[in-house]
C-alpha cells in the first residue's frame, strides 16, 4: 500500500484547525507573499475563510502571486481525444465500459491527421493527448504511432510544437517509450485521494487499483520524464481534503525526485452520458468554494502553473485568471473526431460549460488584458522539470516568457485571427510593450519584428 498520502494526518490537521481566525490567516497570507509556499497547517487554515474581506484579501493575494512568477501570460491549449475505449467502470465518466449508449471508436492514423490539421488551422500550437484506457488490441505502440502522426502533420501557418498527454498508468518500460516520443508533459489525475470515496466511484478495471495510478508518477519520473502534472475531480469528497492531499503528493515528489509537478488541473464535475453521480456530485463544490481552491492551490504551490479546463462557463473561467490560473483550454472538444465531425460531439466524455471557439476565447483574454500565449519554447530548450523550476524561484521565468508569449500571439495574429481580435490584439501588444523594461522591451521587438517579416516561431 502506497504512503505517500497519510488520511489520519490530513483528517487531523483539518480537525485540528480553529475556525476563521482572522489574525493567523493574515500571517499566513503575508507568508504566502514571500513566495515560499505553505505547509498542510496554514493550507488547511485558509480554507476556513468565509468572511467577505479575507475572501478578498485571499483573492488579492494569490493575483499578486500570479502575477509575480507568471505575469499576465494565459497559455492555451486544447485537448485531443483519440479514443474512448475503455476498460474500467468509473461512475462519474462516460467512457465507462457499462455505458453502452455511447459509441466506441478509436481514430485512425488518417484521422488523427484530419483532427491534427484543423486543430493547426484554428490555430493551436499545443494540445493534450487523451484517450479511454484501453487502447486498439491493447497496443500501447497506437499512443505512440499517434503522437508520431500529430508532430508529423504540417500545413501552410505550422504544426503543433508540443504534445502533452493525459494517459493511463504505464510500467517503467513504457514511460521510458513515451519520453522517447518527445512528449511534453505527462498528465495523470487521482481523481480522489481519500481511499474509500476512491473504491466507491472505481468500481471494475485497471484503474480501481488506487496504488497503482498514485505510485505513476514515481516510475514516469524514474524512467526520465521530468515534467508532470496531476489534479483532482473536484466533487467527489470533500474539497478541503483534496486539496492537502494533493499539496502532500506535490511534496512528496519535491522529496524524493528534486521536482514537483510542472502543473496542477481543477476539474470539477460535471455532467456526463448516464452518470448519476456526473450530475449530482458527491460533494458539490460551490462557485465560490471552487475560487477559493484556485486561490488556495496558488498560495500553497506558486511555482506551478494551474490548468482551468472547458468544464467551467465563460464567466467562472474569466474570474480565476485572476486567481492563479495560468493556463486553459480552448475551443475543446471531448470526442474523438469531434473537431473535423461535429456528428460526433455526442460521444463526449462529459458536456462542457464553455463552447466557444478559439478566437472568441483569445479576444475574450485579450479585453480583459491578459496576453494570451500559444509558446512551447522551454520543452524544447529543456526549461523543464527542475531547470524551469529553478528559473521560476529565480524571478527569471517570467523575463523569458513574456516576449515568447507576444511574439506566438503576434504570429497567432497573422495567421488565424479575426479582424476584430487583431484590433483587440494589436492594441494589447501596444499597451504591453510599455509596460516593458528597456531591455526585455528591445528583445521583444526583435521577435515580433521577425514574425511580421513572416518568419514563424521565433523564441528566446
Amino acid at each position: 500500500m502506497s504512503s505517500i498520502i497519510h488520511e489520519n494526518k490530513i483528517q487531523e490537521t483539518l480537525a485540528g484547525i480553529q475556525p476563521e481566525d482572522t489574525t493567523k490567516i493574515r500571517e499566513i497570507l503575508a507568508k504566502a507573499l514571500e513566495f515560499r509556499g505553505l505547509n498542510l497547517q496554514e493550507t488547511a487554515i485558509l480554507t476556513t475563510i468565509q468572511n467577505p474581506e479575507l475572501l478578498a484579501e485571499l483573492f488579492v493575494a494569490a493575483n499578486k502571486v500570479k502575477e509575480e512568477i507568471y505575469g499576465r501570460r494565459i497559455v492555451l491549449f486544447a485537448p485531443l481525444y483519440i479514443s474512448n475505449l475503455c476498460n474500467n467502470g468509473c461512475l462519474y465518466c462516460a467512457f465507462r465500459t457499462a455505458n453502452k449508449d455511447l459509441k466506441r471508436r478509436s481514430l485512425g492514423m488518417s484521422e488523427i491527421t484530419k483532427e491534427t490539421d484543423t486543430l493547426i488551422k484554428q490555430g493551436h500550437k499545443r494540445i493534450v493527448l487523451l484517450a479511454g484506457e484501453a487502447y486498439p488490441h491493447n497496443d500501447f505502440q497506437y499512443i505512440l504511432d499517434a503522437i508520431r502522426t500529430i508532430y508529423e502533420v504540417k500545413n501552410e501557418h505550422g504544426e503543433i510544437r508540443r504534445v502533452n498527454v493525459n494517459l493511463a498508468p504505464l510500467d517503467a518500460e513504457d514511460f521510458k517509450r513515451l519520453k522517447d516520443a518527445e512528449i511534453g508533459t505527462y498528465q495523470l489525475f487521482q481523481e480522489t485521494y481519500h481511499r474509500d470515496t476512491y473504491r466507491q466511484v472505481h468500481i471494475s478495471g485497471k484503474k480501481a487499483d488506487y496504488d497503482w495510478r498514485i505510485n505513476a508518477f514515481d516510475r514516469a519520473l524514474t524512467a526520465g520524464i521530468d515534467d508532470i502534472g496531476m489534479g483532482v475531480l473536484f466533487g467527489l469528497h470533500d474539497w478541503r481534503f483534496e486539496i492537502l492531499a494533493l499539496l502532500k503528493h506535490a511534496n512528496y515528489l519535491q522529496e524524493h525526485f528534486g521536482v514537483g509537478p510542472h502543473t496542477i488541473s481543477v476539474p470539477r464535475l460535471e455532467p456526463a452520458s448516464g452518470s448519476e453521480i456526473a450530475s449530482t456530485p458527491p460533494s458539490l463544490v460551490s462557485d465560490m468554494d471552487f475560487c477559493k481552491i484556485v486561490a488556495i492551490l496558488r498560495l500553497a504551490v506558486p511555482y506551478t502553473g494551474i490548468i482551468m479546463s472547458t468544464r467551467e462557463t465563460p464567466q467562472l473561467r474569466r474570474k480565476t485568471f485572476a486567481l492563479g490560473v495560468s493556463q486553459i483550454s480552448a475551443g475543446s472538444c471531448t470526442s474523438p473526431g469531434g473537431y473535423s465531425d461535429q456528428n460526433l460531439t455526442a460521444d463526449s466524455q462529459f458536456y462542457p460549460g464553455d463552447y466557444r471557439p478559439l478566437d472568441e476565447v483569445v479576444r475574450d483574454i485579450a479585453n480583459l488584458g491578459y496576453m494570451p500565449s500559444f509558446c512551447t519554447a522551454c520543452y524544447r530548450l529543456g526549461r523543464t522539470g527542475e531547470d524551469f523550476m529553478c528559473l521560476a524561484k529565480h524571478g527569471k521565468i517570467k523575463k523569458i516568457c513574456a516576449p515568447n508569449a507576444i511574439a506566438t500571439f503576434a504570429e497567432y495574429l497573422n495567421d488565424y485571427a479575426t479582424e476584430a481580435t487583431k484590433t483587440t490584439g494589436n492594441k494589447l501588444i501596444a499597451e504591453e510593450l510599455t509596460r516593458m523594461e528597456e531591455s526585455e522591451r528591445q528583445r521583444t521587438e526583435k521577435l515580433i519584428t521577425r514574425i511580421q517579416a513572416g518568419e514563424n516561431d521565433a523564441f528566446i
